[in-house]
This record gives C-alpha cells, sequence and structure tokens, in this order.
C-alpha cells in the first residue's frame, strides 16, 4: 500500500466509519421485523388452520425464492410508490431485509417449537390450561432457547445482505466506500477497508451472539452435551 493509499485511507477514514451506524442500523432493524414477524409466522404454521399454514407457506416461498436485489427493486420502485408511499431508501431497505429475514426466521422458529414434546401441550391442556398459556408459557420458553443457534446465523446472513442496499442508495458501508473510490480513484485500499470493517462486525455480533447462546443454552440439550 503507498502512502498517498495511506493517506486517502486516513483523510475519508471518518466518512467510511460512518457507514458502520448505518449498516448496523440495516441489519439491527432486519433482525427486530424477522423477529416480531417470524414467531408469530412460525405459531401459525404449527397451530393454525390449514388456510393459515397455506398462505404462510406462500408468503415463504416468495420471500426465500426471490434475491434480495430484485425484492429492493421490487418495493422501492414498484410497491411502495404505487401505494404511494414516500420513505426514505434506509426505511425500504430495512423493511425489505426484515420481511425476508422473517421468512427464514420462521422456518428457524418452527424447527423450535415442533422439537418440544407435543406431551407437554397436551399435558398443559388437561392442568386447565388454554392453548394460548401453554404456548406462551411451557412451549416458547423452550422452542426460543432451542432456536438460538440457528437463528444467530441470521446475524452474518442480514450483515451480507444490507451491503446490496448500495442499489437504492443508503449510504451503508459499501455505498461510502463506492464514493470514495469515485472520488480518489483509489479502489483496492479503499475497498480492502470496507471488507475489513464487515469482518470485524461479523466477529463482534457472533461474539456477542455465542455469549448469549451459551447463557440461554438448554442444560443437557445440544451437541455438545457430554454424555455420562
Amino acid at each position: 500500500m503507498t502512502m498517498d493509499a495511506v493517506a486517502i485511507l486516513i483523510e475519508w477514514g471518518p466518512y467510511l466509519l460512518g457507514g458502520i451506524a448505518l449498516t448496523l442500523g440495516l441489519v439491527l432493524s432486519a433482525l427486530a421485523i424477522g423477529f416480531i414477524l417470524g414467531l408469530p409466522l412460525a405459531l401459525g404454521q404449527v397451530y393454525g388452520p390449514p388456510v393459515l399454514r397455506s398462505l404462510i407457506s406462500v408468503y415463504v416461498w416468495f420471500f426465500r425464492g426471490l434475491p434480495v436485489l430484485v425484492l429492493l427493486f421490487l418495493f422501492y420502485f414498484g410497491l411502495f410508490p404505487a401505494l404511494g408511499l414516500d420513505f426514505p431508501a434506509f426505511v425500504i431497505g430495512a423493511v425489505v431485509l426484515g420481511l425476508r429475514g422473517a421468512a427464514y426466521q420462521s422456518q428457524i422458529f418452527r424447527g423450535g417449537i415442533q422439537s418440544v414434546s407435543s406431551g407437554q401441550m397436551t399435558a398443559a391442556l388437561s392442568l386447565g390450561m388454554t392453548p394460548l398459556i401453554a404456548i406462551q408459557c411451557i412451549i416458547l420458553p423452550q422452542a426460543l432457547r432451542i432456536s438460538l443457534p440457528g437463528w444467530s446465523n441470521e446475524y452474518p446472513e442480514i450483515l451480507t445482505d444490507s451491503a446490496v442496499c448500495y442499489a437504492i442508495g443508503v449510504a451503508e458501508l459499501l455505498t461510502r466506500a463506492s464514493q470514495i473510490v469515485s472520488q480518489t480513484y483509489v479502489t483496492m485500499p479503499v475497498y480492502l477497508a470496507c471488507a475489513f470493517l464487515f469482518i470485524a462486525l461479523n466477529y463482534a455480533g457472533m461474539y456477542v451472539i455465542r455469549r448469549t447462546e451459551e447463557h440461554f443454552a438448554i442444560p443437557g440439550f445440544g451437541a455438545n452435551t457430554v454424555q455420562p
């Protein structure tokens, strides 16, 4: 790396680092939207009537079957303008990533719910609990903890997908790196710095998630369980 490249990175570094906040904002917003929608979708697939299960399956098929870029263009240039909605690109990017994440998270939560023995629901009903109370107090606390290892994979997935929001003008890391390149004509050092920041965000986020996963792990459950 030449001294000129180092000087450019120092000069433009604060602007590039400013993209971290927007990138994390996209990721955390999408994770939250995915969780808020994904959990009810999973419950609907497991406990809902056939019509509801079919509708949820169509939703999952649609958002898992299309590339992120196609979904972004579909919402940014098509659906939102057609509805007369004028939201910033950041909001549309977070919504699209969240809706797509909900499709994936719903399947993670569905697997966690179905891994809880059906006998527990039967026992809860026999004790006079309503199905809703049984789900809330018995099924979900176990299912969410079981689902945490699979759910943790959503963070790096959405983090990498967030770079595609460059296409609709969200000023996240990749967008800012490209803007710096267009101003300075220095390519490799800038994109390497961008890649390093993505790797650092991935590592830091996964570290937090792994510690959380260990804290909420169910004793005696999982691949790391030591058998007597």
